[in-house]
């Protein structure tokens, strides 16, 4: 059918299509990219992955830590290296783990300590019962640096060895060295990965050689000014950013700032055919998709700041911080994206230049066919979507058990496998020892405790000072198991019984169960938190009660769905032995608000067809007009997730697939196929209670009843 165009001579579209607004606006840019890349390159001094910074000031394991690097030589890192051969250790694997020994503690000195027997008199080297490795510890004090600058000089110390002894350095130092190094530069293969991958989908999307530079120079203008933002927030109101926040942000960044310019080049290129002043198309453009998405953005952005309630620092770190990324590629694809495409012309698009024309041949296409098909066979669509969620869903019953730091890495590095000889030649000490500390006038009493309690192989007493006195001791289970983190508990409830002692444990694997705990605690209160903000923000942009909820009820089916499907990829095909405790919360949030979109740039293109055509032919315009455009922003979103599984690192690999396949289940069955089926379903009630849900009899000022099939059209 054809179109009718404004005549060229039409009036102007206010101020805002003034021929000097675009060169303002992108002088405004230049301004303030020169004031923000200086900051933006400071983000990574700024960034923690510290666990006092990262755990909440009331967890126990925090105050151990805090109360250790208070303590002279308190702030150590221990380094534990396993010398095995099998069939035995000869006499010169023994003389050359001495001499190793002797040689790394007149470098590091002065605190070279060796693990220590049941009397506590101990050898700085110490052999196995079964005769086949030796073993010493080493503190190395921070003054020589961070764990992931040490850990290679110490294993490049011990490379002299005789043929057929093999060694293993590791231990919480150790341990910690590996995460930092696999942390190390992330932040620029991040964003150089995406960048790749945003052009490559941008060029395969508009098949243009010039038009897909801008949107990508215009994310890249919001993804610095987010850094720079990001920075001054840390230094002006001390909020924590660890690495994966750090890359995090570049992800949402190009992702949603990447949807936002797709959505408005939709729009605009539809402007051109109807306008002929490209500014006044511009301008009608903005006036069309700016709503949609900034509602789109206040999802998010409030979906975000509900991680303010968190307890754990980086998770409650991360809502500023993604809000402050939303909000730079908002302004930036509402701003300087368009002031650039106006100032380009219609030019951009070549070869595909859209031509003002006074009649503009609407074809159906591939989305009008499926919202016809929809359309016939509504209940097919509803229970054949909600069969295929339901599904996936079931892969919930598989392993969501918390994954191990040990298990963090996809390939597992020397400190994760040298735990595992630990514990098979020395298994009184192969757990990660656990630190107690008490007042010295309890410590007898509070050692005698420990040893006595159930899951505890080994406890020894450390040296005294400022107060208080140390005690380690060494758990019979694995590193990270449940069974270690119970026997954590039994310590924790036997030492807070000694009358007078203030008994406080800690320790690496204490401080990743406080991690746990305060995590689940988290996902109690933040997730009915985001439900709620998403459900205030879709019912302003819809004046209604009933879509919203319709609308919240098939995202979290979704979620359910992209959950459980990701556990049986993670657990069957991949292997993985576990969820990080963190991926839920952070894939329901990105689900739930990111998911919100699709069907935020539908509905609410249903909302303004729906008030001329009514709501069956509103809904099946709406997805005719917008299914190539969100599909194609569903697909730039979920690559740019899909980035993170590029990483060694199996928690980021996991939120990555997670938040990736979810963003499709989304734009590609709920948006849709659902959405659109559970509207024709429900009819004009679905935008109950605002005046699109009344019959006639209930409608203002002689308005037509809206038009559900057959009935007439209500005008404006």
């Amino acid at each position: 059918m054809a179109v009718n165009a404004a005549p060229s001579g039409e009036a102007p579209a206010g101020r805002l299509a003034g021929r000097w607004v675009p060169w303002l606006v992108i002088g405004l840019w230049l301004v303030l990219a020169a004031g923000m890349v200086p900051l933006s390159g400071k983000l990574s001094s700024v960034t923690t992955d510290s666990v006092v910074d990262t755990l909440p000031a009331s967890a126990e394991s925090t105050k151990v830590a805090v109360l250790e690097d208070s303590l002279p030589d308190g702030d150590d890192n221990t380094f534990v290296f396993v010398y095995h051969r099998a069939g035995g250790m000869t006499d010169a694997d023994r003389a050359t783990v001495e001499r190793h020994y002797d040689t790394l503690a007149q470098r590091y000195p002065p605190q070279a300590t060796a693990a220590a027997d049941e009397d506590g008199e101990g050898s700085p080297t110490i052999p196995s019962t079964d005769r086949e490795a030796m073993m010493f510890t080493l503190e190395v004090s921070t003054t020589y640096g961070p764990p992931e600058e040490i850990v290679g000089p110490l294993r490049d110390a011990a490379k002299d060895r005789p043929s057929g002894l093999e060694l293993h350095v590791t231990g919480p130092g150790a341990i910690d060295g590996d995460m930092d190094a696999v942390f190390d530069g992330i932040d620029v293969q991040v964003l150089l990965t995406t960048i790749v991958v945003v052009t490559l989908l941008l060029i395969l999307t508009y098949r243009s050689p010039v038009l897909w530079i801008i949107p990508l120079v215009s994310v890249g203008a919001a993804a610095l000014t987010s850094m720079g933002t990001v920075y001054l927030l840390v230094k002006g109101f001390g909020i924590v950013v660890n690495d994966q926040n750090s890359a995090l942000l570049t992800i949402l960044v190009f992702g949603v700032g990447t949807d936002y310019a797709l959505l408005l080049i939709a729009r605009y290129r539809e402007a051109l055919h109807h306008h002929e002043n490209v500014r006044v198309a511009m301008v009608h453009a903005l006036r069309s998709a700016a709503p949609a998405i900034v509602a789109s953005a206040a999802t998010v952005v409030a979906g975000l700041l509900c991680l303010l309630a968190a307890d754990l620092n980086s998770t409650s770190g991360l809502g500023p911080i993604g809000a402050a990324g939303i909000l730079c590629a908002l302004v930036a694809m509402l701003t300087l994206f368009p002031a650039v495409l106006v100032v380009l012309g219609r030019r951009i698009f070549w070869p595909a230049i859209p031509r003002f024309s006074t009649a503009v041949e609407k074809k159906p296409g591939l989305w009008g066919r499926l919202g016809a098909a929809i359309s016939r066979r509504r209940w097919v669509a509803t229970l054949g979507s909600l069969g295929v969620l339901g599904v996936l869903a079931l892969g919930l019953a598989g392993n969501t058990g918390a994954l191990r730091e040990q298990d963090q890495f996809l390939s597992a590095p020397e400190s994760v496998t040298g735990f595992t000889v630990l514990r098979q030649h020395f298994p009184e000490a192969g757990g990660q020892p656990i630190t107690i500390f008490t007042r010295p006038a309890h410590q007898e009493r509070v050692l005698d405790v420990v040893k006595d309690t159930r899951g505890v192989a080994l406890a020894v007493p450390e040296e005294t000072s400022r107060g208080w006195a140390g005690i380690s001791a060494f758990p019979k289970d694995a590193p990270d198991t449940a069974a270690e983190y119970d026997t954590i508990k039994r310590v924790r409830t036997a030492v807070h019984a000694v009358s007078g002692a203030e008994a406080i444990v800690g320790g690496p694997s204490a401080e990743n169960l406080d991690t746990e705990v305060t995590t689940r605690r988290d996902e109690k209160l933040v997730i009915p938190l985001v439900l709620a903000a998403v459900l205030i923000v879709l019912g302003l942009l819809l004046r209604a009660i009933l879509a919203p909820l319709v609308l919240m009820a098939t995202v979290i089916v979704s979620f359910a769905a992209a959950f459980g499907g990701s556990v049986f990829v993670f657990d069957t095909i991949l292997g993985f032995k576990g969820i990080d405790s963190s991926a839920p919360v952070l894939a329901f949030l990105f689900l739930v608000a990111l998911g919100v979109d699709y069907n935020i740039f539908l509905t609410s293109r249903a909302r303004e067809e729906t008030v001329r055509l009514g709501t069956r032919k509103g809904m099946l315009k709406a997805l005719s007009a917008t299914g190539g455009v969100i599909t194609s922003a569903g697909l730039v979103l979920a690559a740019t997730f899909a980035v993170l599984t590029t990483l060694p690192l199996v928690m980021l690999i996991e939120v990555g697939f997670l938040v990736a396949f979810g963003v499709l289940l989304d734009a590609l069955l709920v948006r849709s196929v659902l959405v659109p089926a559970l509207t024709l379903l429900i009819g004009r009630r679905i935008w109950w209670p605002s005046r699109l849900s009344r019959p006639a009899a209930e409608l203002p000022d002689g308005q037509q009843p809206l038009a559900d099939d057959k009935e007439p059209a209500l005008q404006r």
